[in-house]
């Protein structure tokens, strides 16, 4: 890497202003009559735009090493495998039989 990259106060604030529309844009949302699986996808799909933006610009991901992108994206691989044995565990589980 040649050097550390420094990001404008515009370009900062773009974001910034960008991520408090996305938050109303989430506020907004919960106002629509959205079918009930897809008002839970599409709050999780903005929430996952928040996220990426405060990742790649204010976290400086974008312009990192993509050794520091692979090592993040390991370890949301490594978070989903763990969540999903979790529910392996749990959807399967039979109900103890009470005692009484």
């Amino acid at each position: 890497m040649s050097g550390h990259h420094i990001s404008s106060a515009k370009f900062l604030w773009g974001i910034a202003i960008t991520l408090f529309f996305l938050t109303f844009v989430t506020v907004g949302v919960t106002w629509i009559e959205i079918p009930a699986p897809w008002n839970v996808v599409v709050a999780i799909g903005i929430a996952i735009v928040k996220a990426l933006l405060v990742l790649l610009f204010f976290m400086n991901l974008y312009w990192d090493s993509k050794f520091n992108s692979l090592l993040f994206v390991f370890s949301i691989i490594f978070f989903l495998l763990l969540i999903g044995i979790t529910l392996l565990d749990t959807m399967y589980r039979v109900d103890p039989v009470p005692s009484f």
